[in-house]
């Protein structure tokens, strides 16, 4: 792909760190933002390189969610037709899939948020698996603001991170939500005074995950993932299955004994993946 234009990727000591950089703009997300986005995650899904993402912004908020001129202009939502109504549910198909990507990456995603987490860019937090929060951070469902259901996740994954009642009331009336009860209800997993400490924690974080074993990092993501789907027992035996496929005991020695001589370990990175459409 071409240098992006939205956003600028680092990877460093095997963690990735994705900004988004529009900071003047609010870091909204029009077309050219879910391109970009949805071709990075793939570029970091594939390679095997990273064992940790952190995503994180720029400027005064983290993203103010969907650019209104994109409803206007460059995507046109038909509702005057069978036809143009069915392309509303593919183009929204797409757009769903950018952000479960997130959900689906081989590695963990940690997402550090400052000032305003909105719209659109609440439906990317929630397909994270850890969300760190400066005190000024707050979570908006927009989109009842401006006469729409929010259409990209949030609605569907976060009420499985807090209380059924709260995520109505956010839903139903537009409120804001402060990074404080945010952080209260378990949304958020801590706050830090500032955005820099908050990016500092979220960097750590990283850092820890990237020092275990990928595949055994990759193993607990796939259960704990399955685990909030299914029942104990459904997730019970996909355990045993996917035990039986990532047990190394080259690797839990090697883990004692890292941590026994204090020294980072030496594990085998995931493996590349080549796209299928490549092959043959």
């Amino acid at each position: 792909m071409n240098a992006p234009t939205c956003f600028s990727l680092t990877t460093q000591d095997h963690v990735a760190h994705l900004v988004m950089n529009r900071p003047a703009e609010l870091n909204t997300m029009h077309p050219t933002f879910w391109r970009e986005l949805d071709e990075l995650l793939t570029r970091i899904h594939n390679e095997g390189v990273a064992r940790a993402l952190v995503i994180s912004s720029t400027g005064k908020h983290f993203s103010a969610g969907m650019a209104l001129e994109t409803f206007a202009g460059a995507i046109s939502m038909d509702d005057q037709s069978p036809e143009g109504r069915a392309a509303i549910f593919d183009l929204l198909t797409d757009m769903q899939a950018t952000f479960t990507k997130i959900e689906n990456l081989r590695i963990p995603v940690i997402c550090a948020i400052q000032g305003g987490c909105i719209g659109g860019a609440v439906d990317m937090v929630t397909a994270a698996c850890i969300r760190y929060a400066s005190a000024d951070a707050f979570f908006c469902i927009q989109e009842i603001n401006i006469g729409m259901v929010a259409d990209v996740g949030t609605l569907q994954r976060l009420p499985k991170l807090m209380p059924f009642a709260v995520v109505k009331e956010m839903a139903y009336t537009g409120r804001r939500l402060p990074a404080a009860r945010a952080m209260a209800y378990g949304l958020v997993n801590e706050v830090f005074d500032s955005a820099d400490a908050t990016l500092a924690a979220a960097l750590q974080c990283a850092k820890e995950i990237a020092a275990k074993p990928p595949v055994a990092i990759w193993g607990t993501k796939q259960a704990v993932t399955y685990a909030r789907d299914h029942s104990v027992e459904d997730s019970l035996r996909q355990m045993g299955w996917l035990q039986g496929t990532v047990w190394s005991n080259a690797h839990v020695r090697e883990s004692i004994a890292a941590m026994k001589e204090r020294r980072a370990g030496n594990f085998t990175p995931l493996s590349a993946l080549q796209p299928f459409r490549s092959l043959g």
